[in-house]
């Protein structure tokens, strides 16, 4: 998607952490792939995983953090990706503080939305590039490398583009939807397989960022001034690439040749564009993941 150049995304909650000097990261494509296959998808320290891949010493150093006051408007958005990242939580924040005062719940924003390379600590224990980006609970927080974007394209295959970018983001911003809600109580994320919880939880953050998207170009700035530009059908075909190069049994097939549905933690390639279509064609009261057929 294409941010109208005079928005303003001042308001955008994200700030970027100095590159950690205490542990060495190869970062490859493999150990993003194994560990999206293997690991737990929420609240849990990876660091130890990553390591057995990247040499890492599961240590880090986070360094100075700053707000990117640098990125104001939409055409910063447009030239650069951390000002596009700081430009999404502003429509994103904006966006579901609108949907939940509709229903008369109380929102909250994330606690933080954290850019980083290499790795950071966060409340659910250290994280690496090689984790993906992920939403912890604990503190309420995103957390992205964006060279997660360059492993989309370059070890995934995705075609890329700003919306194929930002659905990730809106996918995280939906846990953190599913966190304010309660959905994440009384989950069994341990479990696996196409219709776990774990399965649905991510089927459902799907559909969060697809309804997102729907909106998106209706959403409005402190001014008025609509954050995006209407979507483009190339735009919403880049999202759902994404959507499906990062299905469980894509990468299974990828990493080791076999799919395995009874491991499961995210959903099919088929499931995951299924829910964000259904996101952005019904909107986020569709988004009917628990109890029914996915």
């Amino acid at each position: 998607m294409t941010f109208n150049p005079d928005s303003n995304i001042g308001n955008g909650k994200v700030s970027r952490r100095g590159r950690n000097t205490g542990i060495a990261v190869g970062g490859g494509g493999i150990a993003v792939v194994i560990l999206a296959i293997l690991s737990p998808i929420l609240g849990v320290d990876l660091t130890g995983l990553s390591g057995l891949f990247d040499g890492s010493t599961g240590q880090s150093q986070v360094g100075p953090s700053d707000n990117l006051e640098q990125c104001q408007t939409g055409a910063d958005a447009n030239a650069n990706v951390e000002c596009r990242m700081k430009g999404a939580a502003a429509s994103l924040d904006t966006y579901w503080a609108g949907k939940f005062a509709e229903e008369g719940i109380t929102y909250r924003s994330p606690a933080d939305f954290v850019l980083f390379t290499g790795a950071t600590s966060t409340g659910c224990g250290n994280a690496t590039s090689a984790t993906g980006p992920f939403y912890c609970p604990s503190d309420e927080s995103i957390y992205v490398d964006t060279g997660f974007f360059d492993e989309l394209r370059n070890q995934f295959g995705a075609t890329g583009g700003p919306l194929a970018e930002m659905y990730v983001v809106a996918h995280e911003w939906g846990h953190h939807i599913q966190n304010v809600l309660g959905t994440m109580d009384n989950l069994d994320l341990r479990d696996t397989g196409p219709t776990s919880d774990s399965v649905r939880l991510e089927l459902q953050a799907d559909c969060y960022g697809g309804s997102w998207a729907k909106d998106a170009s209706t959403v409005p700035d402190a001014s008025g001034v609509p954050f995006l530009e209407p979507i483009t059908q190339q735009q919403i075909n880049d999202a759902l690439n994404a959507a499906q190069v990062i299905g469980d049994d894509r990468i299974q097939s990828q990493a080791t040749g076999q799919v395995n549905p009874e491991t499961w933690t995210h959903g099919s390639s088929e499931q995951r564009q299924k829910w964000f279509s259904i996101g952005y064609e019904k909107g986020p009261n569709a988004c009917q993941t628990f109890g029914g057929s996915l």
